[in-house]
């Protein structure tokens, strides 16, 4: 039976909280996007987030643990294998990956290289792991020149194409992805990203018409759950994309996070009941991934600021969660996202303030919304609908 009308996430795209126990396994001992970020500032001032408990949850400059939350607070830990996006948003949603999914450190073999160049009728250069911006801005003047498609992978299982939208118009980007999906879905690589850019040599630009395809996920997820019993499934963002379009009744795309911010309040007033599920991509893409701690930094204040509109707008039998799918620590060396635990703020009129400590898995945060909405249960995950529910 539902005890609750609708639930609302909202993933802050790599906002980990430290602490993972299997960090060291996976290279990010000491990784700690948050504390790391508001040490590498001089401390950050959220207060919104820091009276939801934010500060209870890992050593915050700046936002020190409230004594009285006014929501609920705790850390997840991943049980999947991984640190991807993919396998982050899968397991909110029910899913551990418990086999890793295909990476390529040392760039693409001929069976994968060779079927992509010619489905897309192009040449292909790069073809090794790379940050996004580097390796356009270095094989972008070649790929004015010629035409040929700049492919590229990372410590996680992608596989992205980069292409100038001058030159490549984006519905044959989107067309070729399509393509290297096919072949990507033969070697288990999580996803396959569209990466335009538009400008000039040293000043390229990367643009919000990515898009990725990922593999579709292996059983129903909390979102087939919820259509599948008739409620409304909204995302806003790239949850469409992660989930492969599945188990979503409408899907808005979103051009960083002050549009998804916006977007998230347009959706929540058109939605009677059900899941609203929303990523807020900008903390990843442009922020961790670039090294870049003052611009993540002024992101969880754009963030914070935004937060007292959207508490306005949840009415009773609404809970709200902010969490993330990983970390990605801008001042730890490299790149890549980072194996973090992750926040867990739950709150909305009358869900109680408690300690949700430090779960074991995403899974929980799916199965909590599940019971909360009346679903059926997941086969993973513990609830913690009792420590909340008005």
């Amino acid at each position: 039976m539902a005890v609750l009308r609708r639930a609302i996430i909202v993933v802050a795209d790599g906002a980990g909280c430290g602490g993972a126990p299997d960090a060291a396994a996976y290279g990010d001992a000491g990784a700690d996007t948050l504390g790391n970020i508001a040490r590498a500032v001089g401390g950050l001032t959220l207060p919104n987030l820091e009276a939801l408990g934010l500060g209870r949850l890992t050593a915050i400059a700046g936002v020190p643990p409230a004594s009285a939350p006014r929501g609920a607070w705790g850390t997840m830990a991943e049980a999947s294998v991984g640190k991807d996006t993919i396998t982050g948003h899968w397991e909110m949603a029910g899913i551990v990956t418990a086999q890793a999914m295909a990476t390529f450190p040392f760039g693409f073999p001929p069976e994968i290289t060779e079927p992509l160049r010619i489905a897309a009728g192009r040449g292909l250069i790069g073809n090794k792991p790379a940050s996004g911006t580097a390796i356009i801005d270095e094989l972008g003047p070649r790929h004015l020149a010629t035409g040929e498609l700049i492919l590229y992978t990372s410590a996680d299982s992608v596989l992205q194409i980069a292409a100038h939208e001058q030159v490549v118009p984006i519905e044959e980007q989107y067309r070729i992805c399509e393509a290297a999906r096919t072949i990507a879905d033969r070697y288990q690589i999580g996803r396959v990203i569209a990466r335009p850019f538009v400008g000039a040599p040293g000043a390229f630009r990367r643009t919000y018409n990515r898009r990725d395809y990922a593999l579709v996920p292996p059983a129903p997820t909390l979102l087939d759950r919820l259509e599948a019993a008739g409620l409304p499934v909204v995302g806003v963002g790239k949850i469409s994309d992660i989930f492969g379009g599945r188990g979503l009744t409408r899907s808005i795309h979103s051009e960083g996070n002050a549009d998804g911010m916006r977007l998230t309040l347009d959706a929540l007033g058109a939605l009677p009941r059900g899941l609203l599920f929303v990523n807020l991509v900008d903390f990843d893409m442009l922020y961790g991934h670039r090294n870049d701690a003052p611009g993540f930094a002024r992101a969880l204040a754009e963030l914070d600021a935004w937060l007292p509109a959207f508490e306005a707008a949840l009415a009773p039998g609404d809970v709200a969660f902010i969490t993330a799918d990983h970390g990605n620590d801008p001042t730890t060396p490299g790149t890549d996202h980072t194996r973090e635990r992750v926040p867990l703020l739950a709150f909305g009129p009358g869900i109680r303030p408690a300690p949700l400590g430090a779960r074991t898995s995403f899974c929980d945060l799916g199965q909590t919304i599940a019971e909360g909405l009346g679903a059926p249960s997941l086969t993973g995950g513990e609830s913690f609908l009792d420590l909340i529910a008005p």
